[in-house]
């Protein structure tokens, strides 16, 4: 019985994570929980004035910038963002970003609709949680 459930277990994390299905929760604000550093070390990020606003088009392109939240749903933005696009290689997804200085390429290790994790060419891997707006009853 308990070799059958190793059996399980191992076959459930094998197959689990078809990157494809990640693409659908990229879009949004998100903000950074905490990074672990390819040595191990771990940053917490209790609070982040500015956040990153990820949007994709339906041909896997699109643009990520970072903005300063505001109150009821309003975000304060420069015009700076950095043009993307999503591709599937070697069974992962991978986010090959551009601007006119660098290019570089992140890798998704996971997403879903509360928490994206991803990691840099540094091998630093980013939790972000789904960004939640301050609302607040004004009259």
């Amino acid at each position: 019985m308990r070799k059958l459930l190793w059996l399980v277990c191992i076959v459930v994390l094998g197959c689990s994570g078809n990157p494809e299905t990640y693409i659908e929760h990229l879009d949004g604000y998100w903000e950074i929980e905490k990074v672990t550093l390819a040595d191990g070390t771990v940053k917490q990020y209790r609070f982040n004035e500015t956040i990153d606003y990820i949007k994709i088009n339906d041909s896997s392109k699109g643009f990520r910038k970072k903005v300063k939240p505001g109150i009821n749903d309003t975000y304060f933005t420069s015009d700076d963002s950095e043009a993307l696009a999503l591709k599937i290689e070697d069974n992962q997804l991978n986010i090959h970003y551009s601007t006119p200085y660098s290019n570089w390429v992140e890798t998704v290790l996971e997403a879903s609709k509360e928490h994206l994790k991803i990691k840099n060419e540094n091998n630093n891997v980013y939790l972000y949680k789904r960004y939640t707006p301050i609302n607040l009853d004004i009259e």
